[in-house]
């Protein structure tokens, strides 16, 4: 898992660099990063993420994440399909949400998988 999480991290490393030239580049950034940041941590500090206070604030983030999903769902009909997509900046911020939420969901699946063989 620890060059799945690096990969993850590099990954959001990636989404947060595109956003320099966004009007709203730095909200991005930091959408992008946060995830990064626990992706890395996932590799290279796994007991600190799964330590009682790393696992609250890895669940706090993830309802954070949630909530920017929630907040950020895009409402355009077949927002998935690349000719809607591409022209619809909207789909696209929905789906960077969801790919920052589904990599925070992973570090949070594989910490508490390691909890649990460690119990």
């Amino acid at each position: 898992m620890r060059y799945v999480h690096i990969l993850l991290g590099l990954t959001m490393v990636a989404f947060a660099a595109v956003q320099y030239n966004d009007p709203d580049a730095l909200l991005w950034i930091v959408l992008y990063l946060v995830p990064a940041a626990w992706a890395f941590a996932a590799a290279l500090r796994p007991a600190q993420v799964r330590s009682a206070t790393g696992e609250r604030l890895l669940w706090a983030t993830v309802a954070a994440g949630v909530g920017a999903m929630v907040l950020y769902w895009p409402s355009v009909p077949g927002f998935w399909r690349k000719d809607v997509w591409w022209v619809e900046e909207t789909a696209r911020e929905g789906m960077g949400v969801m790919i920052a939420l589904a990599v925070l969901l992973v570090v949070l699946a594989a910490a508490l998988t390691a909890k649990t063989r460690r119990s």
